[in-house]
């Protein structure tokens, strides 16, 4: 007998699946689904072929392959024919017309957004995904692009309904007419089940990259973080970044990871001394065109002198200069852009605007003073100059011991790079690599998406390309010195500037494995496997050949504290707009990586509306506030002292009934999300109207006429249980109690009541606590709702066991507990001692928690009756 994990086996097994009817049948001119059709007018060139047909062999586990195989007459692949071979070929795959669905598409080179519609001339250009409502048979039915050979894929709108299959190689001297799996469908009765079962099953087929269940998420995600990115930009150096660490310190808070974004790297441009760094840069579009030119940090942190911030008299931070130095970069990028449209509007003599623009240039150098000048800031030895920057006592190595040494919870310190090692690249003949500077050349299937600075920059300044058989080494060499100078992990940005770069390469598939094989392999080697975050990666190359180990990423577009485009409103409808790309990203990204939200600024007018997202998104919870400038009473509601948080059991997901709605700009969907606590569930409502996707202009732009109060209702059947095995028996009780955060309310409600009614204003939340009721004895009904003093109260339970007498509980943190209980209790205990409590006859039982210093801050409760 072959053994357990032999292919043949496997394969033989998946074949004999070919004896069952598949529920997708490609025939006629039509997909249909159990009967239903799909698309019609298929072009004769379009095949559908059963998973089992295609299946060879994968590496995924045997569980993994087993799972898929039993659901295997569910889904397979698409493919058509052509008789010219081309490096970029367009192919109808049928049309549909008044069916709903919701896609996800790139509206900027790296980033992507949800998109409804009812037609395939509604998809927009770079869908990475569609799901179609099928409620004939109460299922649903998704369509994902994928990659075959050097070939990947997006769907694109066509006339008449048609839905388009795009497939390039992204090199003209990589051609192909035809493929056997080119595109993916599934269909399933669950809309989150079928994204689990899809994109299990393309794992299990292409071999190129890893579930986010079979990978391990790093500890950051259960932690709060601060970014340096918002209170510093470019401009990050020591004793700014000590500052703002200690800031949480002093505000009650022990800040568990820092990123140091940005700002750090030792860059210059092509033209300049190739020996020193870029000089008086904040904002994030002067640095665009600039190269890497060491591996080591620039001389702002490299000068730094060990144990000069331990002392007693550390040199001086003013908090006002970075904020004055950003809003002046904003007033010099504004003076920039109507020089720029001044002159491509036909104006001759555009002195004026310069004038203007080298006024403010100089104001900017005269902010930075001395020590952007050459001279030596108080946080820097004379002495450095005459020693090596390489000895312990100086640069990021001392400066990450000094922070470990005052800062004792910090766990983690990580560091921004883009994946090219800079935005421009690695600057040739500056380092032992071969780097070559590589003209950009963008896709065609971007031509829909939205201008963007970064893109124009970097296009503008091309890439300095490490040739790929040095990927590895690219990576090893950043990261190993990285790993010996106290940093832990790294966000990785700027990713998917390969594809522009492609075309000496073998193509994009070619380049981008490459690439992401050196960093998986270096990640291996240097951070433990799984320090990484990944950033402006959202596009399904990355995904398909970039997450082996990968399993942190961002699901959103940047945090924008302002709208860059100047509408007054965008520091409104910007957070709306932000929390719906992160909720429909996830239901994709969320297969491969452990969706991460982005930071947030705790004293932006929108903060308490990112608050609420980030308590319930199941990832880790960051802010990037300016040093001094914190709302820790809003920050105490996400983080406990010790700075972890009560995070969910899950990822926070849109619900079914908002699935194929638009909770941006139909000026009637309130955003609603899901997730699991241990013991109960939660949804959040959010009024996310305002602003959205205009496909004509081809730009995110605000929709004032939305901004305005949403009713929706909220129902204990809103919670997919079933989505935890652990969670699943919470689904199946009779009665729950719902706790309103915002409202501070306690209510009643079963699966059969009719749904909660609510109303919020522009901009703001309420999170819904379903706790299930359960008995103790035969009289007393009982249901915890943990710390309300925290967004996602009942996370904050940790143990919860009920007996005939009473019920025991371990809750983490301090502050007000609150329960229901039908009954008064005879006493409630904690730690041993007897506190006093509240009952009231409306159920409401309360008393005061003291934060417990030992135990990880986790009280023994004992509530007896």
């Amino acid at each position: 007998m072959a053994p357990p994990n032999d292919p043949v086996t496997l394969i033989s097994s998946f074949h004999k699946s070919e004896t069952l009817e598949n529920y997708i049948d490609c025939s006629k001119g039509k997909i249909s689904v159990e009967g239903v059709p799909l698309l019609s007018e298929v072009p004769s060139n379009v095949f559908f072929s059963p998973f089992s047909s295609i299946f060879r062999t994968s590496d995924a586990p045997l569980p993994l392959l087993q799972r898929v195989h039993g659901l295997s007459r569910k889904g397979g692949f698409l493919g058509f024919e052509q008789m010219q071979p081309s490096d970029r070929l367009m192919n109808s795959l049928g049309k549909f017309e008044g069916r709903e669905f919701v896609s996800v598409f790139r509206f900027k080179t790296w980033w992507s957004t949800m998109w409804i519609g009812n037609s395939g001339s509604d998809l927009q250009m770079e869908t990475q995904l569609v799901i179609l409502n099928v409620p004939e048979i109460r299922s649903y039915v998704v369509i994902i692009p994928i990659i075959e050979g050097s070939f990947r894929s997006a769907l694109h709108p066509g006339t008449d309904g048609h839905v388009l299959i795009w497939a390039e190689s992204g090199s003209t001297q990589v051609k192909a007419s035809s493929f056997n799996a080119i595109a993916y469908i599934h269909v399933s009765d669950n809309p989150y089940n079928l994204m689990k079962e899809a994109y299990a099953a393309i794992r299990v087929h292409l071999n190129t990259f890893r579930l986010l269940e079979e990978k391990s998420v790093p500890n950051l995600a259960d932690k709060f973080g601060w970014c340096t990115w918002n209170a510093f930009f470019l401009n990050v150096e020591p004793v700014g970044v000590w500052n703002g660490v200690n800031d949480f310190a002093e505000g009650g808070i022990s800040l568990r990871f820092l990123i140091i974004d940005d700002g750090w790297q030792s860059i210059n441009i092509d033209g300049e001394d190739p020996n020193r760094d870029m000089k008086n840069i904040v904002l994030g579009a002067s640095q665009m065109t600039a190269r890497l030119y060491k591996f080591e940090e620039c001389d702002k942190f490299k000068k730094y002198k060990g144990g000069t911030l331990l002392g007693p008299n550390p040199p001086p931070f003013d908090p006002k200069k970075p904020k004055l130095l950003i809003s002046k970069s904003i007033e010099l990028d504004r003076a920039e852009k109507d020089r720029d449209n001044a002159i491509q509007s036909g104006v001759t003599d555009v002195s004026k605007f310069e004038a203007k623009v080298q006024k403010l240039k100089q104001e900017m150098i005269d902010m930075f003073g001395k020590e952007e000048g050459g001279e030596e800031s108080s946080a820097v030895s004379n002495d450095c100059e005459s020693r090596s920057y390489t000895a312990d006592n100086f640069g990021m190595k001392a400066f990450t011991r000094d922070l470990r040494t005052k800062f004792k919870g910090l766990d983690d310190i990580y560091v921004w790079h883009a994946l090219a090692g800079a935005w421009g690249g690695v600057r040739p003949g500056s380092t032992h690599l071969s780097s070559k500077i590589i003209p950009c050349k963008p896709s065609p299937g971007l031509d829909g998406t939205m201008t963007d600075l970064a893109v124009v920059k970097i296009m503008e300044g091309k890439i300095g390309l490490v040739h790929p058989d040095q990927a590895y080494d690219l990576f090893d060499s950043m990261h190993s010195y990285l790993s010996k100078v106290g940093i832990t992990g790294v966000k990785v940005d700027v990713i998917h500037t390969l594809e522009y770069v492609s075309e000496e390469y073998g193509g994009r598939v070619d380049l981008a494995k490459a690439y992401y094989n050196g960093l998986t392999n270096s990640i291996i080697k240097n951070f433990k496997g799984t320090n990484l975050i990944s950033s402006m990666q959202q596009c399904n190359d990355f995904f398909f050949l970039g997450t082996k180990q990968n399993a942190i990423g961002r699901v959103s577009d940047d945090f924008w504290f302002h709208d860059p485009q100047g509408d007054p409103m965008g520091v409104y409808w910007l957070q709306g707009v932000h929390m719906v790309h992160c909720a429909y990203n996830s239901m994709w990204m969320g297969q491969f990586i452990q969706p991460d939200w982005d930071m947030f600024q705790s004293d932006h007018q929108c903060a308490k509306f990112h608050a609420g997202s980030r308590a319930i998104c199941g990832g880790p919870v960051y802010v990037s506030d300016s040093v001094g400038g914190h709302d820790f009473d809003l920050i105490k509601k996400l983080a406990y002292p010790d700075g972890t948080i009560p995070r969910c059991q899950h990822f926070a997901l849109p619900t079914r009934d908002c699935l194929f709605k638009n909770p941006i700009f139909d000026n009637k969907t309130v955003l609603k999300i899901w997730n699991l606590n241990k013991y109960g569930g939660i949804i959040g409502a959010f009024n996310c109207q305002g602003a959205g996707w205009d496909p004509k202009e081809q730009r995110i732009k605000g929709h004032p006429e939305c901004y305005n109060p949403m009713s929706t209702t909220v129902h204990v059947n809103d919670v997919e249980w079933n989505q935890k095995p652990e969670a699943a028996p919470m689904g199946n009780f009779v009665e729950y109690i719902v706790y309103l955060n915002q409202a501070e309310q306690i209510l009643h409600t079963t699966p059969k009541s009719e749904p909660l009614k609510v109303t919020l204003q522009p901009s703001t939340f309420e999170l819904f606590s379903f706790i299930p009721l359960r008995k103790i004895g035969s009289s007393i009904k009982f249901a915890p709702i943990g710390l309300t003093n925290m967004f996602n109260s009942s996370g904050t339970i940790q143990h919860l066991k009920y007996n005939e007498n009473g019920v025991e509980l371990k809750v983490k943190g301090g502050g007000s507990f609150l329960a229901y209980s039908s009954g008064s209790p005879k006493k409630c205990v904690s730690n041993g001692t007897e506190v006093e409590f509240e009952w009231d006859s409306q159920g409401k039982l309360g008393f005061d928690l003291p934060g417990n210093e030992e135990a990880g801050g986790v009280s023994n409760l004992d509530i007896f009756f």
